[in-house]
């Protein structure tokens, strides 16, 4: 059985996972793979390699938090489809698992030749012989057309494991069965990146809060000075259509926490959205901006969230996405149905402590979430059998 996992996870320094949540949120369809007795080989990535292999990216470290909560080691080869990996598959025993080294590695996986990725496709496949399947649980990739998410599936039996059904099921209810009010938080630093999504689930919303620092370019349209922070200075005109076309569902920051320099130990003062000094940059919404978006929350029976409110790794302006999470978590556990859309979020959800459970689902792909809410097909999703 070939399994396409996304165990794309933060490193330390020293090499060290930091957030374990996708290799966890990985472990019910492996187990339940491995306790059938099915011999599993597991293809992953991590990071963007450059050209070819890249010690920093293996997946050793990866490969031991598995086994840790697979409950045995988990065998790494040395190589992607390489003689190590099909020597460590040939001799794979019932019940056990390999994980195939860093699948990036190989140049093909995101070539946009399409031979280029069918002969890497072809090579996986090998792997597990003519009676193997593929299971395609990795849904933070299931937007990209890449050999190990699309082309081995038009190759062997293909599936949808347990993290993918589940994450297809939310997002489906998102888009046809949501209760209303229905409100969406987005954060992030750039407006061209949030673009479609924001087009698309303004006619779909009730409301939709939007902080981090892509709302300097929409305090730009509105003609403020934003003083040193984040502007995409081509986005102003689109940011204004925007607002002219939804100013009755677009809700922006009323104040912000402000600094002169980006660093964690920044000296910051708060000030009103339209008062933001000259050579200052704002780094995390206000207290009056958690405020309003906590009250608009409070009310609302569906909610997204994909991204931060402001710099939350940093502590002294982590305030706003916390503010923002807790009302979040307050509305779940007063029924309303609340996702939490991937990427920065699910990663400050663990990052600053928040309950997990307090909200009704925390997403592992924050891009293909986004484009599943914005309509696009999701090439890794459209190939499956099931």
């Amino acid at each position: 059985m070939l399994v396409r996992c996304d165990l794309n996870v933060p490193l330390a320094e020293d090499g060290t996972v930091t957030d374990a949540g996708r290799i966890t949120a990985s472990v019910p369809t492996l187990r339940a793979l491995l306790d059938a007795g099915a011999k599993v080989v597991v293809a992953a990535h991590l990071g963007r390699p450059d050209s070819g292999p890249d010690p920093k990216l293996s997946l050793a470290p990866v490969a031991t938090v598995l086994g840790q909560q697979l409950g045995g080691d988990i065998q790494l080869s040395r190589d992607v489809t390489g003689p190590d990996a099909r020597a460590r598959a040939q001799q794979l025993a019932g019940g056990k698992a390999l994980l195939l080294e860093n699948v990036r590695f190989d140049p093909r996986e995101t070539s946009k030749k399409d031979a280029e990725r069918l002969a890497l496709a072809t090579q996986l496949a090998e792997l597990v012989g003519d009676k193997g399947a593929f299971v395609s649980d990795g849904f933070g990739v299931v937007h990209r057309k890449q050999a190990s998410v699309y082309d081995v599936a038009t190759l062997l039996p293909s599936y949808a494991g347990k993290l993918v059904a589940a994450e297809t099921r939310v997002l489906q209810r998102l888009t046809k069965s949501q209760q209303r009010p229905y409100a969406v938080v987005l954060g992030g630093s750039k407006v061209s990146d949030k673009l479609g999504v924001i087009e698309s689930l303004a006619t779909q919303a009730d409301s939709i809060v939007i902080g981090g620092g892509m709302c300097f370019t929409f305090l730009a349209a509105q003609g403020f000075s934003v003083g040193k922070s984040l502007l995409e200075a081509d986005m102003i005109d689109t940011c204004q259509r925007l607002l002219d076309a939804y100013c009755d569902v677009l809700r922006l920051p009323v104040d912000f926490a402000v600094a002169g320099t980006f660093a964690p130990d920044a000296p910051s003062e708060i000030a009103a959205a339209e008062q933001i000094p000259a050579d200052k940059m704002g780094l995390d919404i206000g207290p009056g901006s958690v405020q309003r978006f906590a009250a608009l929350l409070s009310n609302a029976k569906t909610i997204f969230w994909n991204g931060p409110m402001g710099v939350f790794e940093f502590p002294a302006f982590a305030a706003g996405t916390r503010g923002v999470a807790e009302a979040i978590v307050t509305a779940t556990a007063k029924g309303a149905f609340s996702v939490v859309g991937g990427g920065d979020s699910a990663a400050a959800v663990r990052t600053l402590g928040l309950p997990e459970d307090g909200f009704s689902h925390i997403s592992t792909g924050g891009g293909a979430s986004l484009e599943y809410l914005e309509g696009k097909a999701l090439p890794g999703l459209e190939v499956l059998n099931t």
